[in-house]
C-alpha cells in the first residue's frame, strides 16, 4: 500500500503533472487513494462511466477497443509511472477503451470528482494541467505524422525499443531484455497486420536481436533496434 510519501513521488514522475509545483503535486496526493488489482482484471470497460484516474505504482496493465467484428485491438501498454483514464479528471465523459490488468498492479486513484474539486480551488493547477496535456497531444501528433512515413519494420523497432527502456526503467540490465507481450499486441500497437509484424520479428530473431517465446520476446542487443528504424 503506497504511503503519502510515496504517492507524492509517484505523481511528480508522471508527465501529465510535470508543471505543477509541489505544493499543487501534494494537494494532488492528499485526494489519491491507493488501489490493487490482481493478474488479468478489468479494470474499467469501453462505454462505462469515466469517473476516476489512475497512477501506476507497479505492475502492468493495456488498454484495448473491441473492433466490430469481435477482435480486441491493443492501444496502449502502461506500466509504473504511467497514468491512465486521464480525462476523468476534466469531464464524465463514457471510457473510449477498456482497461485490463496484464499482471498485479499497485496503483494509486485520484476520483474526478475530487480533482476538478480542486481544480475549482486551485485554478492555476488547472492551466498548468491544460499546458502538460497540449504538449502530449503535440507529442502525439508528432508520433502519428512519424508512424504515417514509416515502414512495418520501423513501426515495430520503435514499439520494441519502448518496451524495452520501460523495462530498463523498471531494472532490467541494459542487454537480455525480457519484455512480456504478444505478437498480436505488437502488431496492433505498431498500426500493421499480424503477418507482417510476425515477419519483422523472424528477421530480428534469426539476426539475433531478439528470442521469441510464448507472449515474451527477450530482447539480447536493444541498440540494434535502431538499425531498422529509418
Amino acid at each position: 500500500m503506497a504511503t503519502a510519501e510515496e504517492s507524492l513521488s509517484l505523481l511528480g514522475q508522471v508527465p501529465v503533472f510535470e508543471t505543477l509545483a509541489p505544493d499543487d503535486l501534494q494537494r494532488v496526493a492528499e485526494v489519491a487513494v491507493p488501489r490493487t488489482f490482481p493478474a488479468h482484471h478489468v479494470i474499467f470497460r469501453e462505454g462505462d462511466e469515466s469517473d476516476t484516474c489512475y497512477v501506476v505504482r507497479a505492475g502492468h496493465a493495456r488498454a484495448v477497443r473491441e473492433h466490430a467484428d469481435g477482435r480486441m485491438i491493443a492501444l496502449a501498454h502502461f506500466g509504473p509511472g504511467d497514468i491512465f483514464g486521464e480525462l476523468a479528471m476534466f469531464d464524465a465523459e463514457r471510457r473510449s477503451a477498456t482497461v485490463e490488468t496484464l499482471d498485479d498492479v499497485q496503483a494509486i486513484a485520484v476520483l474526478g470528482a475530487d480533482m476538478r474539486r480542486l481544480l475549482r480551488s486551485h485554478p492555476d493547477i488547472a492551466v498548468k494541467l491544460v499546458i502538460s496535456l497540449g504538449r502530449r497531444l503535440r507529442e502525439a501528433n508528432e508520433r502519428l505524422a512519424r508512424q504515417s512515413f514509416q515502414t512495418v519494420q520501423s513501426r515495430v523497432a520503435v514499439v520494441l525499443d519502448g518496451l524495452v527502456r520501460q523495462a530498463q526503467e523498471e531494472g532490467a540490465d541494459s542487454r537480455d531484455v525480457l519484455v512480456k507481450i504478444t505478437q498480436a499486441d505488437i502488431a496492433q500497437l505498431a498500426g500493421s497486420s499480424r503477418e507482417s509484424a510476425s515477419r519483422f520479428l523472424a528477421v530480428l530473431e534469426r539476426a539475433g536481436v531478439i528470442t521469441q517465446g510464448r507472449g515474451r520476446i527477450t530482447v539480447h542487443d536493444p541498440g540494434a533496434l535502431a538499425n531498422y528504424v529509418y
